[in-house]
């Protein structure tokens, strides 16, 4: 029976993870506010190594539309500022000198509707990870069921995991629903 404590125990972690992982890359989507989330992913050549924004400069959002990015030193403004430009954010920074100043536009409608769409896909892939950790608890309790494990434990067991599961696709669910309302309420 510890076995299968251990399988459930796993087969959560990994769902739960799943969750964890879905909710920081739908933060990272821009919904029309600003969020310093949204720079994240960028890397900025520092010394000649590529280095997270956040580790070479000050972020903060003043009001709901603007992002400040303020260098800890003054020699790498432009490259934090070129490294914003070729991100797949679509913004362009206002460089004066001292600070980077980001402006959000207002979403159009279009980018609204390609925004959900790749919540949509966002959320599409957390699903296939928890009915792939289900699978492999599955496994595992088939496997635990050769070595020994009775017939009715492992049916038992499969509609534990079963259960666990339909909780985290629902999970999966309510994180996508408020991401796409965040996004599509203008």
């Amino acid at each position: 029976m510890n076995d299968v404590n251990q399988i459930l125990k796993s087969a959560k972690s990994a769902m739960s993870d799943t969750i964890d992982f879905l909710e920081d890359k739908l933060s990272k989507i821009r919904a029309g506010k600003a969020n310093p989330k949204l720079l994240d992913d960028i890397r900025v050549e520092y010394y000649g190594n590529p280095t997270p924004l956040n580790n070479v400069a000050n972020v903060v959002v003043p009001d709901a539309k603007t992002i400040i990015v303020t260098p800890w030193e003054k020699k790498i403004l432009s490259d934090v500022e070129r490294a914003i430009m070729n991100s797949d954010l679509g913004i362009t920074p206002e460089n004066n000198g001292d600070i980077i100043r980001i402006t959000l536009p207002p979403l159009t409608e279009e980018r609204r509707k390609q925004l959900a769409k790749q919540v949509k896909s966002e959320s599409e892939s957390a699903k296939v990870s928890v009915r792939n950790a289900r699978r492999d608890a599955n496994d595992q309790i088939k496997k635990a069921q050769d070595e020994g494990l009775s017939e009715d434990q492992a049916r038992d067991a499969e509609k534990e995991v079963q259960k666990i599961h339909d909780e985290y696709i629902r999970k999966v669910d309510e994180v996508y629903n408020a991401k796409e309302k965040e996004i599509m309420t203008v």
